[in-house]
């Protein structure tokens, strides 16, 4: 252990957890993870924006949860790497840097919470007014709920994180696989009062808004729905559930964090699935989204039958 004051800016981070025998194949796991989640999400983006078919607002606002995964799984799975031949007793950091990654994570899994929310609002109208959609979701309108998603996570995550750089250090080691708030908090000696009532009402702020608006949403579909006021066809009705999966699996993935949270004995499986959090969720939500759209399926296709065919001759 090392004792700091607030005048050092070199930390000791526990990094993941793993046996020399397991070092290897830890590695290769999460490289193969991170690199299928950066290939599948910027081609998500680069189809969207050459495929002029699927310039549509569904898939416009998609396209920030594309980016949001990607920032999310350079803000965490890359010093993972770096550190997991490392020995635990030699993996620093410098504050700063440990600030900026507990920034960016934090930053990640808010932006996952508005911008589904932005999307549920684009199903609504779609299902709910179909007739005022064209009119409703404008580019314009596609560009201020993209804009609102990420200016009100920047400003949460801003005070939240900014509430704990503030303080004095007297602690010098993170014990947990990277950074986060309540990591920076826990290095201070000082009153952390009022990081706690603010992270308890950011929490609920950002969950509370997002189930609520959520589940008010995919009952008021519903009710269109079974009331047979909706014409809208199967695809549209596919891409809520499409839509639904991703909310599901996001909510679920950070409510195992925070029911975790509640067991100090658990505390390891609670760091293992920080680390999911950051990592399955944006490999998966390319897989369930990507499947949906037909023009990567199509592609897809092509280039698994080019291949069959190429092996052929």
């Amino acid at each position: 252990m090392m004792n700091t004051t607030s005048g050092t800016s070199m930390l000791l981070l526990e990094g993941l957890k793993v046996t020399p025998q397991s070092s290897i194949p830890a590695f290769v796991l999460l490289l193969v993870i991170y690199a299928f989640t950066l290939l599948s999400n910027i081609s998500l983006v680069i189809l969207i924006t050459l495929e002029r078919s699927l310039h549509q607002p569904m898939y416009l606002l998609f396209c920030n949860m594309t980016v949001n995964d990607a920032f999310g799984a350079t803000t965490i799975i890359p010093r993972l790497l770096s550190d997991v031949f490392i020995p635990s007793s030699e993996r620093y950091i410098r504050y700063t840097s440990c600030a900026i990654q507990a920034f960016c994570a934090h930053m990640h899994a808010s932006t996952c919470h508005t911008v589904l929310m932005i999307m549920a609002f684009d199903r609504y109208v779609a299902i709910c007014k179909p007739l005022q959609y064209s009119a409703i979701m404008t580019n314009r309108m596609v560009v201020k709920l993209s804009v609102s998603a990420w200016t009100v996570s920047l400003l949460l995550v801003l005070i939240l994180v900014g509430l704990s750089v503030r303080l004095s250090r007297c602690r010098g080691v993170i014990f947990n696989p990277f950074c986060d708030n309540a990591s920076l908090f826990k290095l201070s000696c000082e009153s952390v009062l009022i990081n706690n009532i603010y992270g308890l009402a950011y929490t609920v702020v950002l969950l509370g808004s997002s189930l609520g608006s959520i589940t008010l949403t995919y009952l008021r579909i519903a009710i269109v729905c079974l009331s047979g006021r909706s014409k809208m066809n199967s695809r549209a009705l596919q891409t809520c559930a499409t839509h639904l999966s991703l909310y599901v699996i996001m909510f679920v993935s950070g409510a195992i964090i925070i029911i975790l949270h509640r067991f100090p004995s658990l505390s390891d499986h609670r760091k293992l699935a920080s680390i999911m959090f950051h990592v399955v969720p944006p490999a998966l939500n390319a897989i369930i989204y990507g499947l949906q759209i037909k023009a990567v399926r199509q592609r897809i296709f092509i280039i698994f039958t080019r291949n069959i065919v190429t092996v052929v001759k």
